[in-house]
């Protein structure tokens, strides 16, 4: 007998601004993927590891963010995969997500909830979840005016000053030592 289960993306408001951008179709979100008991997401550290993460459905207080309000869910299809095969793919998913690797225009929650639901059910997630990531990429200008520390988290930018020092560093000895 096949598992036959729901796909429902969870989107959060991620700004109070959206209150008045989303009647025009762009807005801050955050998604995740609930399927079974769990609801999936993906976010940014600074560690090579894994960045996507598990919570109870509709937890806005495991988002860790006091901004986050739930909006609504979206039932996307069904899924014929065991909960076993769902762990499989979000293990394996979790080498590509890192949270290392976490970008808020090119890899962001929206992004990782588009794949996995594309993996589970063979569908797209509603565009307007991360149309403004999109029109960020295609607008030079836009991606530029956005502040750093939105594009990539405070914690992962130091991560990444600090591998550059020691790579310096590094070098620098290797060149001493020539």
């Amino acid at each position: 007998m096949m598992a036959r289960q729901a796909v429902v993306v969870n989107v959060y408001d991620m700004a109070s601004i959206n209150q008045y951008s989303s009647s025009l179709g762009i807005g801050i979100y955050h998604s995740g993927v609930h399927v079974y008991d769990t609801e999936f997401g993906y976010g940014g550290h600074p560690f090579s590891l894994s960045g996507i993460f598990e919570i109870e459905p509709k937890d806005v207080d495991s988002l860790g963010e006091d901004n986050f309000k739930f909006k609504e869910s979206v039932v996307i299809g069904y899924t014929d995969f065991s909960r076993d095969d769902i762990t499989e793919i979000i293990e394996e998913m979790g080498k590509e997500y890192k949270g290392d690797k976490y970008h808020l225009l090119h890899r962001n929650c929206n992004h990782f909830t588009e794949a996995l639901v594309k993996y589970l059910c063979g569908k797209s997630i509603p565009s307007w979840i991360n149309r403004l990531a999109y029109i960020s990429t295609c607008v030079p200008f836009l991606e530029r005016c956005l502040p750093k520390e939105l594009l990539i988290p405070v914690a992962l930018e130091e991560s990444i000053r600090e591998q550059v020092a020691n790579e310096s560093a590094e070098q620098e000895v290797i060149k001493n030592k020539l």
